[in-house]
């Protein structure tokens, strides 16, 4: 994992959960790579790294930044051409955690 870190007060958040299945975490490395890449390129907020359950079965990216939906679209061609994630779920959170932020969910794959 990455440093995860708290996201300021205000700023939305961005939750990618997955479905993995594999030990091999070089193309989740890579993966996030290219998400750093596209949020950096649209400027649209900051790649904070990723968790992943010890026998590789599952995980999650952070995303932080000033717009949800936006963060979100910067990154999304990447996320749905990895072509090894399954069941890919994002939450976004308009708003600081633990302060009653609304929140969506959307089921991408």
């Amino acid at each position: 994992m990455f440093g995860r870190r708290a996201p300021d007060a205000g700023e939305h958040a961005v939750i990618v959960s997955f479905e993995y299945g594999s030990s091999d975490i070089g193309p989740l490395l890579e993966l996030g790579e290219r998400l750093r890449e596209a949020i950096e390129q649209a400027g649209t907020g900051e790649y904070d790294g990723h968790e992943i359950a010890a026998d590789g079965s599952d995980g999650s990216f952070f995303l932080y930044g000033p717009d949800a939906d936006r963060l979100l679209e910067s990154v999304k061609p990447a996320l749905l051409s990895s072509g090894f994630l399954s069941r890919l779920s994002v939450r976004l959170r308009y708003g600081e955690a633990g302060h009653n932020a609304p929140e969506t969910i959307i089921e991408m794959a």
